[in-house]
């Protein structure tokens, strides 16, 4: 039983549904061997993996095609000490099927950005982790 002020650590399928409840998280990967992290609007698409948005010149195509990457997305209440984040953890690549690229064009992340080359970056969810605060502490 949890007290008060306990994280309660989340299985997948509820790590799953927060994060479709969400339209902002960030992406951890490396940038010229540093960490780097960059909040990006994302979907979760059918198979659970996370889906990007952006133009294909950006550095974070660049960064990311092929690579292992996290991505991260939370909420929290700063008044009641209550929250949640959950971490996804999987192989990042560029989706250069052209159906499955329409495909995400008509029912993908909207970009908050302007973006004329768009491309979208696929994460694959190999590794997904979340805890809870249930606030009150």
């Amino acid at each position: 039983m949890l007290q008060d002020g306990d994280i309660h650590v989340l299985g997948r399928q509820a790590c799953l549904r927060l994060l479709g409840e969400v339209p902002v998280g960030r992406v951890v990967y490396t940038r010229q061997a540093l960490p780097a992290v960059l909040p990006v609007s994302f979907r979760l698409d059918g198979d659970a993996s996370v889906v990007l948005g952006t133009s294909a010149g950006s550095d974070l195509v660049r960064a990311v095609d092929g690579a292992v990457v996290a991505f991260e997305a939370d909420e929290f209440d700063a008044v009641t000490h209550s929250g949640w984040s959950v971490v996804v953890t999987g192989r990042a690549t560029v989706v250069t099927d052209p159906a499955e690229h329409e495909r995400l064009s008509r029912c993908g992340p909207d970009s908050w950005m302007p973006v004329h080359d768009r491309v979208f970056v696929r994460i694959a969810a190999e590794l997904v982790t979340g805890r809870r605060l249930p606030g009150g502490g």
